[in-house]
């Protein structure tokens, strides 16, 4: 529901939103344009009485002084019976230069407030801020919802392209878009009548007097002496030979009437709070007299249009990855049931596939959201629920009813049921709803016949995995297999590699792979300018490589980052590993197909607090990444566990180097197969002292290897920080425990 409230408004009105946004942004770099060119003295230098007494030397036939919110200060005035309009200086009164308000100018004031449609077009804009105040509010739900509560509000954003520009920019601009929608919402209240403007008279013109007396200079007025320049908005002068006339008087605290003889304020009229609130909205959503405001409001306008753009790329990547089932058979007539959980249609490309696989095996299946949970299955045998979570362990949209459906089941048939969760294991609560799931389907008393799975961040091998579980389970053959779309590949050049492990039947490999030289012109404009044809990326990012012959991409942590001049992996050669097997087949020169998949919840937290790296085998890759790029040198710890030091000891001369430079801080290696051998949790309890005060000065603990090790090095973290009273779940919650695991 929350993300409709968000879509629906910004996909019909979106394209008005974005033009206003533009123009508005425009308009804000004016106050500060006109600050540019504007002397503005300090307050009590000069009084409106001086500057009009300066004025008067330089100008005649003066009818109006304006100051601008910016400070500039305005002259009209007759010459040769024509209306004249200069800019002056406010400490000489001497003219600056002519004043006009440009014509391109206008019409983008009048775009921005009436989209050039007079009254329906000021109707329309309003109600444009309304539904941007919407877009704000119910977009800033979404972001918290997705990061897992405020506490992570600032956590590093994962997924597409369009996504992460789109919830990035969101959060920076939240603010500004904010102020602006709910003064613009404000303003286009006051100019339909909705809400008063404040005192609605102007100030009772004075009774002219009798016999009134010959005028006096204007830099004489008493009146005017005692009012300070930064206050006065405008000053009008009495008509000429008319000496019963007065001069009228705006200031920033209200509106008046002076004698022009006399400089004696006759009638002042102070502005009420409705009025000065409202004219603080005023400055507010334009800039005008806060011109880094303005600025500011302005850059936050500009993230709008790209953030249409992404955002109605995500929503035509949502309605084309929606499910279109083919022979979906009825609920009620199904032997098997299929319910999907998902947030942004991922996850119903796996859904799909299983779907097939059980069609073409001979099952009669039925598919659908778990949101829509029949009353009860008559014929359904088994139940697969394929969900994601979303957020800090929440249901997603297509699941949110779940539960509660769940609780007026009221069929008698209760199908034995698997299920299977998505998630990203660098989420605290990794796959949380698909657990809260199967125990509430356990609690009303459903038989589970394959236990609780899980997929990382769409593993296609870990579907794959999970398929061949599920056929003994059904006593069918299914080839379970799908492949979610990746990025377009681009090709790598192996530059040089380094072998490892032979001796110890662990054969691995340090490859370290450039760009191939593009062709084309843009190629050539970047190499003449020195510019890597390297994609951004950051050491602990992925990069997704497909090996021929296989539609599946194969993940490896990266060494390095895109300003090394290189792409590095650590790779070990595994029986029968496609991937693994071709990277370790190639020399320098050869080349591969490859993407960028980034990873920003796998590296070390800024800041100077000591950080804690713990790795065996490959896993040392990104570890090394982070240590080569603190140059800030800033404490950093590595444990790290091989198999013999003379065999794969990965990375050992870069280390030393390291170690001799103080980009790294401690050095602990353990090798398992040596004769006081053992793993790298040995170690780090060895060193459960240390470890605690390390944590208790705030490090941060990065941990990468395998599924196993991960496992434990969890379970020695937990003792060890257990006296502190800490647990690795806390460290997590806190940002300060972070993985990479496969």
């Amino acid at each position: 529901m929350l993300r409709r409230i968000h879509s629906l408004p910004a996909l019909v009105l979106g394209l008005l939103i974005a033009v206003l946004a533009i123009s508005g942004a425009i308009l804000s770099v004016n106050p500060a344009i006109d600050r540019l060119g504007t002397t503005v003295p300090e307050r009590g230098q000069v009084s409106v009485a001086l500057l009009a007494e300066r004025i008067a030397e330089n100008f005649v036939g003066v009818e109006q002084i304006q100051r601008s919110p910016s400070g500039s200060i305005i002259v009209y005035y007759s010459q040769d019976d024509r209306a004249e309009a200069m800019r002056v200086d406010p400490l000489s009164g001497k003219a600056i230069g002519p004043y006009a308000t440009s014509p391109t100018t206008r019409w983008i004031k009048n775009l921005h407030r009436s989209l050039l449609a007079d009254t329906p077009g000021r109707a329309a804009a309003g109600i444009s801020a309304l539904t941007m105040l919407v877009l704000c509010v119910s977009g800033m739900a979404l972001l918290l919802k997705r990061v897992g509560g405020w506490r992570q509000l600032l956590r590093p954003l994962r997924g597409s392209f369009s996504q992460r520009w789109h919830s990035e920019l969101g959060r920076i601009a939240l603010l500004g878009l904010l102020m602006s929608a709910l003064t613009g919402i404000l303003m286009s209240a006051t100019t339909f009548g909705l809400i008063p403007e404040g005192a609605d008279t102007e100030p009772a013109f004075p009774t002219a007097v009798e016999t009134p007396a010959a005028p006096v200079p204007v830099g004489t007025l008493p009146a005017l002496l005692e009012i300070d320049l930064q206050d006065l908005r405008e000053l009008v002068y009495p008509m000429p030979d008319t000496p019963s006339d007065f001069y009228s008087l705006a200031t920033a605290q209200g509106d008046g009437y002076i004698d022009q003889a006399t400089g004696v304020l006759l009638v002042f009229q102070p502005h009420d709070r409705v009025q000065n609130a409202h004219e603080l909205i005023y400055r507010l959503h334009t800039g005008e007299g806060l011109w880094w405001l303005g600025l500011l409001l302005g850059v936050c306008a500009l993230s709008v249009p790209v953030m249409s753009a992404t955002g109605v790329v995500m929503w035509w990547q949502r309605r084309r990855l929606m499910p279109r089932i083919a022979n979906n058979s009825g609920a009620q007539a199904a032997d098997t049931v299929i319910l999907v959980g998902s947030e942004g249609n991922s996850t119903w490309g796996f859904a799909n596939a299983l779907h097939d696989a059980l069609h073409k095996a001979g099952k009669r299946v039925h598919t659908a959201p778990m949101n829509l949970l029949a009353k009860e299955y008559r014929q359904a045998r088994h139940l697969f629920v394929l969900t994601a979570t979303y957020g800090d362990g929440d249901a997603p949209t297509s699941a949110r009813q779940f539960l509660a459906r769940l609780g007026r089941f009221s069929g008698d048939n209760n199908p034995a049921f698997a299920v299977l969760g998505f998630g990203d294991r660098q989420f605290p609560r990794f796959c949380q709803f698909a657990k809260d799931a199967r125990d509430a389907l356990l609690g009303r008393g459903w038989t589970e016949f394959l236990e609780l799975d899980t997929v990382d961040r769409q593993s296609s091998q870990e579907f794959a995995r999970w398929g061949e579980a599920v056929e003994p389970a059904l006593s069918l053959k299914l080839g379970l297999t799908h492949v979610p779309s990746h990025p377009q590949t681009r090709p790598l050049e192996l530059i040089s590699r380094m072998d490892y492990g032979a001796q110890v039947n662990a054969p691995t490999s340090i490859l370290r792979f450039g760009p191939v030289a593009s062709p084309r012109a843009r190629g050539r404009l970047r190499r003449m300018l020195g510019i890597s044809e390297l994609p951004h990326f950051d050491a602990g990012d992925l990069v997704g490589i497909v090996a021929p012959g296989s539609p599946v991409p194969r993940f490896y942590s990266l060494a390095s980052g895109s300003s090394d001049g290189f792409l590095e992996i650590c790779v070990r050669k595994h029986p029968g590993g496609l991937c693994s097997g071709m990277l370790h087949d190639l020399q320098p020169g050869a080349r591969i197909d490859a993407f960028i998949q980034p990873n920003p919840d796998f590296r070390p937290a800024s800041g100077k607090s000591p950080v804690v790296l713990i790795g065996a085998g490959t896993g040392i890759g990104p570890l090394a990444g982070f240590i080569r790029n603190n140059t800030g040198k800033h404490p950093m710890y590595l444990y790290w566990g091989g198999r013999d030091p003379a065999s794969d000891f990965l990375y050992e001369p870069e280390l030393d180097g390291y170690l001799a430079d103080h980009r790294l801080t401690g050095l602990n290696a353990i090798f398992s197969r040596t004769a006081n051998g053992g793993y790298v949790q040995d170690r780090l309890l060895d060193h459960s002292s240390q470890m605690r005060r390390l944590i208790e000065d705030g490090a941060q603990i990065l941990v990468c290897g395998g599924r196993a090790m991960a496992d434990s090095i969890r379970q020695t973290i937990d003792a060890i920080v257990a006296p502190i009273g800490l647990d690795v779940a806390t460290l997590k919650l806190q940002g300060r425990y972070r993985e990479d695991v496969f």
